[in-house]
């Protein structure tokens, strides 16, 4: 049955990895017929109606999904298109109470036009009643409109489609988790929307256990608990996640939306010096690795350990206290993107996900390539745009063992690491360089 899913306006390249990944995890068989980033509608193929209300019921990239009835490029040529579709459907809602309602994406339509467009389907055998209010079944008008239409006065869409509701999405969940309502967040907390979209791609749910090592004030573990993952996090620096205590920390926030049972622990570690065990337990892996443009990216360790020796000796005896705080030093930021995918490889399970966030420029000569490994592959790229650069959400998978070429492990292992040279901020960081030089050309 092909149904046609009505997304938001926004975010448009993460619309379909997350309506794959809700496959992946609802068991859905899915097959995307028709889609344009240009458009919020895309149709798909699904084997029934609830196949469809368990596809986008977490959705937060999706509005609402209809089954298909017909599509034409004006009235006439939809009227044969909905009897030819449509028509062995017609006499399960003969006796059915319904309404017909518009969704026009950049366009509009008086009432007496909306009024013209539905008796265009009074050949429809309907005797049910119609009711504005709760009626058994809604049937949308979905219009596609050229841009600019209203103001130049088109009085035609491009496309029409007509389709049967079958459901609404979670995206109203966005609003429960806004961090205007958080108790607790600071200025690099994940925004509650893109943090959902993030769980639902690196296919959080029920009976799963998920890591965020740069987890700060919780903005993914949140979310992965909403959809009944298990959460664990870590971050360098423990004050971010005890902030002030009690209700202003990060344990404060699964108070908060009441998912404490949810939270596995957090703890303050560095991911590069990370004390977990080297095993294959994590069924996802999401975070927003610190792009070091505030201040410069750091690790555990000493910039010249020969120069301060009394901060190791000092480190060997108070290492254990609670108040302790150990020092640090300037990372590279490509490093630390390949510690991120190395930790995924070696405690990842078969199948399970890494999700994470990179900056990144806008123009080609500048952009940061995400980074590979031959057990990891990319399921998704997604990008938001800011001026001159933006931020993806890179998407592996764990190949299994078995699937990983020995060849290409090999070469990657003995590969020649272009690791940035030098050992303040700006020569560690490309991304940072560029930021504060406008992503202006060196020449």
């Amino acid at each position: 049955m092909d149904f046609i899913i009505k997304f938001a306006q926004a975010h448009e390249t993460f619309r379909i990895p997350e309506i794959e990944a809700l496959a992946i995890i609802e068991k859905v068989p899915l097959e995307i017929i028709q889609y344009e980033e240009a458009s919020p509608l895309c149709i798909v193929r699904v084997p029934s109606a609830d196949a469809a209300k368990r596809l986008i019921r977490r959705s937060i990239m999706a509005q609402s999904i209809h089954e298909l009835w017909g599509s034409g490029k004006n009235l006439e040529e939809l009227n044969e298109s909905v009897k030819t579709t449509s028509g062995p459907a017609w006499p399960a809602y003969k006796n059915s109470s319904f309404k017909f309602v518009f969704d026009s994406y950049q366009g509009s339509r008086s009432k007496p036009n909306q009024l013209a467009v539905i008796n265009n389907f009074r050949f429809l055998p309907f005797e049910g009643p119609i009711i504005m209010k709760n009626p058994d079944e809604v049937f949308t008008i979905l219009e596609l409109w050229p841009w600019n239409s209203v103001p130049e006065g088109i009085e035609h869409p491009d496309y029409y489609h007509l389709g049967r509701f079958i459901a609404n999405s979670a995206r109203d969940v966005v609003l429960k988790f806004d961090l205007k309502k958080r108790q607790y967040i600071s200025t690099t907390s994940m925004d509650s929307e893109l943090a959902l979209i993030t769980a639902n791609i690196a296919l959080a749910a029920p009976g799963k256990i998920f890591y965020d090592p740069f987890v700060g004030t919780g903005s993914f573990p949140i979310a992965c608990a909403h959809f009944g993952a298990m959460s664990w996090g870590s971050d360098i620096d423990g004050r971010s996640i005890r902030g002030e205590g009690k209700e202003k920390s990060l344990k404060g926030n699964f108070g908060q939306y009441d998912i404490e049972s949810r939270l596995g622990d957090v703890f303050a570690a560095d991911v590069t010096n990370s004390p977990i065990r080297r095993r294959r337990v994590w069924d996802g892996i999401v975070c927003d690795p610190p792009y070091g443009v505030r201040e410069g990216l750091r690790v555990l360790g000493l910039k010249d350990p020969e120069k301060t020796p009394w901060l190791i000796e000092r480190g060997m005896k108070h290492g254990m206290e609670f108040d302790y705080v150990p020092p640090k030093k300037p990372y590279s930021f490509m490093a630390i993107l390949d510690d991120i995918l190395l930790f995924a490889v070696e405690t990842l399970v078969d199948n399970g996900r890494l999700s994470f966030w990179m900056p990144t420029a806008n123009e080609e000569d500048q952009a940061i390539s995400a980074p590979t490994h031959p057990s990891l592959e990319i399921v998704a790229n997604c990008v938001q745009v800011f001026n001159k650069w933006s931020r993806r959400l890179i998407t592996y998978r764990r190949i299994p063992d078995s699937e990983v070429s020995g060849d290409a492990l090999a070469a990657y292992e003995g590969r020649e690491v272009n690791s940035e040279v030098g050992t303040t901020a700006n020569e560690l960081n490309p991304f940072r360089r560029g930021y504060f030089r406008k992503f202006q050309s060196d020449s």
